[in-house]
């Protein structure tokens, strides 16, 4: 008998591992305006004014104007020159993307669509070639978050993807000096978080306050109030519509005037005093002149956009005696609002809810119910380092109305600091374009295409979430 040869054994086909792609692009999702641009190589620029230059500040919205016509995105700062009667469509409600066929719509005009990008600065050549780094709200629900997962990776077709949640990327900016401590990294060194730091973030449709330790969030102690500076703008249109004229659809138009007359006050009851004038010994008395002020509202017919002056009690008498007189119906043809206590109770609900029947604490109050649920030694580092980002904390006053109410409510032994970074509203941006520059932590939380089709949407959950660890080769890459 022959022998027979002894067989082969045949070689497997080992996969090829897709790399993570170096280049990174950056898109905070707000619901009132999206902050997007590509990451720098590290060293990130030292100056904040030259790292935040990447960043473009873009409409997260689609208008249609009293003429039928609809603009998008950029469009909405260039386009349109009349806002009266305009009405926005949004695909972010209470913070979380609930509409992805406007916002699809909105990121390939933005950043996909070569035809319609506005800058090759925000271009998106090759999606497969690019990291996405995507901001949440905390707390989204899992079925919005595999919406957006199936988006980024299988409609786009992103070669890296980060779903992170946007306060928690403010403890990568250097906010050291921000709160007076010497800078604890060294310059060549890879960017690292903050060790501990307590985010409040007060921005369009609602307000959170989350603590990071180490650049992850405590998932148990963000807290969440559902008012944003979108129930500020309606607020203000109902209470002016009631007192004065009918602005219930001029959305735009108010929160203009919001942004411009608004404060936060540091004595609510003796400024209501002030603007009170049904009290009996101040009935022949007009509004005292340091709160009411008067708005002139915007004339699209001649080019003028509104202003903000003081207010003059016998502007109706002034007018009068000019129309009599024979002058020019310029002064006459001005449209003015006057507002009061206006000016402040507005406001005030992010600190009192309870003043419009909502059943929540206000913002000083959620610091404390975030921390209640915290180890006590950490409050007095979190309590020292209180950082505010979001387009609410601009309004004057908000940032002393806080620190003086926390002070109030913590404890005598706690040093209470609050700080506002120089740019608030892209804070985030600027936080996730430094975490970008450190590739090892990236890639510790990223996935590639070939992961996400692999593993998918709960996989990669959890590996946002840092519960699961790179695979070696990534950090080779």
């Amino acid at each position: 008998m022959g022998t027979s040869k002894a067989r082969q054994p045949t070689k497997t086909a080992v996969p090829k591992i897709q790399p993570l792609p170096r280049k990174t692009f950056i898109i905070d999702n707000g619901a009132y305006t999206m902050k997007a641009g590509y990451a720098p190589e590290f060293p990130p620029p030292e100056d904040e004014d030259t790292a935040l230059s990447a960043c473009s500040v873009i409409p997260n919205a689609l208008a249609k104007t009293r003429a039928n016509k609809v603009f998008i995105g950029s469009q909405l700062s260039t386009h349109i020159t009349d806002w009266n009667e305009v009405t926005f469509r949004r695909p972010v409600e209470k913070g979380y993307i609930v509409n992805w066929e406007a916002q699809r719509e909105l990121w390939e005009h933005s950043f996909l669509d070569e035809r319609t990008v506005g800058s090759e600065d925000l271009r998106i050549a090759s999606p497969e070639e690019t990291t996405l780094i995507l901001t949440e709200a905390p707390n989204a629900l899992p079925v919005l978050q595999k919406n957006a997962d199936e988006i980024v990776m299988e409609e786009c077709g992103f070669g890296g993807y980060v779903r992170s949640i946007g306060p928690s990327l403010n403890a990568w900016n250097e906010v050291y000096s921000l709160f007076g401590d010497p800078p604890l990294q060294k310059p060549d060194a890879p960017i690292l978080p903050v060790e501990c730091l307590l985010v409040v973030d007060s921005g369009y449709s609602h307000t959170t306050v989350t603590p990071v330790y180490n650049g992850r969030p405590i998932q148990r102690g963000i807290r969440r109030l559902d008012l944003g500076g979108k129930h500020l703008t309606n607020y203000l249109k109902e209470v002016v519509s009631m007192r004065q004229y009918n602005m219930v659809d001029e959305t735009f138009v108010m929160n203009e005037i919001k942004e411009t007359v608004c404060y936060l006050s540091s004595d609510f009851s003796g400024d209501m005093e002030k603007t009170w004038k049904a009290n009996q010994r101040r009935l022949q008395m007009e509004p005292d002149e340091s709160i009411t002020v008067e708005y002139v509202l915007p004339d699209p017919n001649a080019g003028k956009k509104g202003f903000m002056r003081p207010h003059d009690p016998l502007l109706k008498a002034k007018k009068r005696k000019s129309l009599l007189s024979g002058a020019t119906t310029e002064a006459l043809s001005e449209d003015v609002l006057i507002l009061g206590n206006e000016r402040f109770t507005v406001p005030e609900i992010l600190f009192t809810p309870s003043d419009i029947g909502l059943k929540q604490a206000g913002i000083a109050d959620m610091v404390l119910q975030s921390l209640s649920v915290l180890p006590t030694g950490l409050h007095p580092s979190f309590l020292a380092n209180v950082l505010v980002v979001g387009g609410n904390c601009l309004l004057p006053g908000f940032m002393d109305r806080l620190e003086t109410e926390l002070r109030q409510i913590a404890s005598a032994e706690c040093v209470v600091r609050v700080r506002r970074p120089k740019d608030p509203i892209r804070s985030t941006w600027l936080g996730a374009s430094r975490f970008a520059t450190n590739r090892e932590e990236l890639e510790q939380v990223a996935i590639t295409r070939q992961e996400y089709l692999e593993h998918g949407s709960g996989w990669a959950s959890r590996k946002f979430s840092g519960a699961i660890k790179a695979a070696p080769y990534l950090g080779l890459t």
